[in-house]
Order: structure tokens, then sequence, then C-alpha cells
């Protein structure tokens, strides 16, 4: 009976894994989506965090300062929390001439590493979260779709495990200066 519990988990693990999406899967749509050009300057953007049940547990709001020298970035992250939480990330971030990115932050585990094709750029890195006291290693998949020039979707993924713990979702609109997260 045991045998055929740890089959079945396998299987079903094996499936799951075959229904993920790969990058090349965007090749030749459209919007094309330049990760240099989209985050330059100042942005602001919304987002939610969803539980592994799709509850959602927290709302935030993240102003990101955005610079570039070359091929050299720098993205200044301030996430404010609907309770009371502030966050600071700041990712150096390199793009290889192959087009294909890193990246580093002092809450992150190693280096990101990424690539885009057509309107999709996906960001795979682990993420060291505090909760409750104690440190807790998280594997995030990130992705990132543009909807026009001006518009984004984010969709991250939190997992432990290979078991996805949260999505974030978070909309990204340059079409005008919107106000930043402090005067919202």
């Amino acid at each position: 009976m045991y045998s055929i519990k740890v089959l079945l988990i396998s299987a079903s693990l094996l499936l799951l894994n075959a229904c993920s999406t790969a990058i090349d899967e965007y090749r030749g749509s459209t919007p094309t989506f330049s990760l240099k050009d989209f985050f330059n300057g100042e942005l602001t953007a919304w987002g939610i965090v969803q539980d592994y049940s799709g509850k959602l547990t927290r709302r935030f709001c993240v102003d990101i300062t955005a610079t570039w020298q070359g091929n050299n970035g720098q993205f200044n992250e301030e996430f404010y929390f609907n309770d009371g939480t502030r966050q600071t990330r700041i990712w150096d971030i390199s793009i290889n001439p192959d087009g294909s990115v890193i990246g580093s932050a002092g809450d992150v585990v190693g280096q990101a590493s990424g690539s885009s094709q057509g309107s999709a750029f996906n960001w795979q890195y682990t993420l060291t979260v505090p909760i409750d006291g104690n440190e807790y290693d998280f594997a995030i998949d990130d992705w990132m779709y543009a909807l026009d020039d001006k518009r984004m979707m984010n969709r991250s993924y939190m997992k432990k495990f290979g078991v996805t713990v949260a999505e974030f979702s978070i909309f990204f609109d340059k079409s005008a200066r919107l106000p930043s997260c402090t005067t919202t």
C-alpha cells in the first residue's frame, strides 16, 4: 500500500510539473516586454497576497525607483503593507549580452535569474522571509506580462518543497504620473 501511495504522489508531481509554463511559449507574443524600458525611473504599483487556499491575506503598495547605467540597473523597492509593515528591497540587476538577466538583493539567497520572450518575463530566485521571529527560504517563480507599453501585470508564486504556499498579484500603470504609496 505504501508503494502505491508513493507512486501516486510521484505521478501527481510529474503531471503538475508537465503543466508548468515555459518562457519560450511566449516567443513572438506582443507587446514585447523590455525590463530595461519598463523599469526606468519612478513607478508605483499595487498588489495583493493570497494564501495557498486563495484567501486574501495582505494588500500592499510599492514605490520603485529604477536607474540604469548601460545594462546594469538598480531597483529600490519600498513596500507598504496594509498592516503597517514596511519593507525595503534593493535589487542590483545585470542584463547579459544573450538577453538573460541576473540579480541580487539583501534578502535573496544567491542570485536571481530571468529571461524574457515576447510579452513575458520570468524571474526565479530564493527569498528569505521573516515569519514570527524566524526566517524561512521560499522559491519564487515571478512572471511579468506586458499588457501594453504602459501597463504590466505581475504574478508571483511562492513555493516551499515545490508546493505553492502564496500567490502575489501586482498591477503596474505608467500611463500617468500616479501618486506614490505615501500620498495615496
